[in-house]
């Protein structure tokens, strides 16, 4: 699934912010479009924390969550004083971008190429081409891409949560839990801090400890985009969580 603004999706309307919870929205769309009740969900990254926080809003409609180099929340840890500031520059970035009149720019597909593996240094080629058939548009002289150019750093775009909010969170969850941590992954959402592993270990704890037998974690060799770059590293580990019979009677 792209969400709005991303991929194949379309772009939000003028005046209309991107958001963490608005991705959430997108998904109850998506499930009320095909009339599912009851489902599983599998996110990366960005997609795993939109998964999880949906997860915990809708928890009789999540079977099996999968995370993968994920969180279900991000967590404030040191960015309380940031908050305000992200948010600033969230709505000064949008109106910035709303009132230029700068056309898209075009560029041919191997300039599109290296300027992606540029800003996404874990990805390899093979993987790169194949997030760019959706992330881009042939035109008669290039390729545009097509994710909306109000989008920009994630911090603007997250909904930090307190550890006492994720905890109350969290308890919500009726789903079991399949959490992959790449051992290269990130670890911190500005990914300026990966050294520090203290707010993982709160998360996997946390869901360890209140989830019991409905969490598992698995932490397999790799960076960030391991799926794509050495699947056979978590194809298996994810096939088997979501063949496994157990299921969980959903309570309302």
């Amino acid at each position: 699934m792209d969400f709005g603004g991303h991929g194949l999706s379309s772009h939000y309307s003028p005046g209309f912010p991107y958001d963490h919870q608005n991705f959430v929205s997108e998904v109850r769309r998506v499930v009320a479009a095909l009339k599912w009740n009851r489902f599983s969900l599998l996110g990366h990254s960005f997609g795993g924390t939109v998964g999880g926080m949906f997860s915990c809003i809708f928890p009789e409609m999540v079977d099996k969550l999968v995370l993968l180099d994920s969180s279900p929340f991000i967590l404030e840890s040191n960015e309380l004083e940031n908050m305000l500031t992200y948010k600033r520059r969230a709505i000064e970035h949008m109106l910035q971008v709303e009132a230029s009149e700068k056309p898209s720019h075009v560029v041919s597909p191997e300039e599109m190429l290296q300027g992606f593996l540029k800003n996404n240094s874990h990805v390899g080629d093979e993987c790169a081409k194949l997030l760019l058939q959706r992330g881009t548009t042939q035109v008669a002289t290039g390729l545009l891409l097509n994710r909306d150019r109000r989008i920009t750093r994630p911090e603007y775009y997250f909904n930090f949560i307190s550890r006492e909010l994720f905890v109350h969170s969290i308890r919500k969850l009726q789903a079991r839990v399949l959490l992959i941590k790449a051992t290269q992954g990130y670890y911190d959402v500005r990914r300026e801090n990966d050294a520090n592993m203290e707010l993982m270990l709160f998360v996997t704890n946390s869901l360890r400890s209140i989830l019991k037998e409905r969490f598992q974690y698995v932490q397999v060799p790799g960076n960030h985009y391991v799926h794509m770059n050495q699947p056979q590293h978590t194809a298996g580990v994810i096939s088997s969580f979501l063949l496994s019979k157990e299921r969980i009677r959903a309570q309302l």
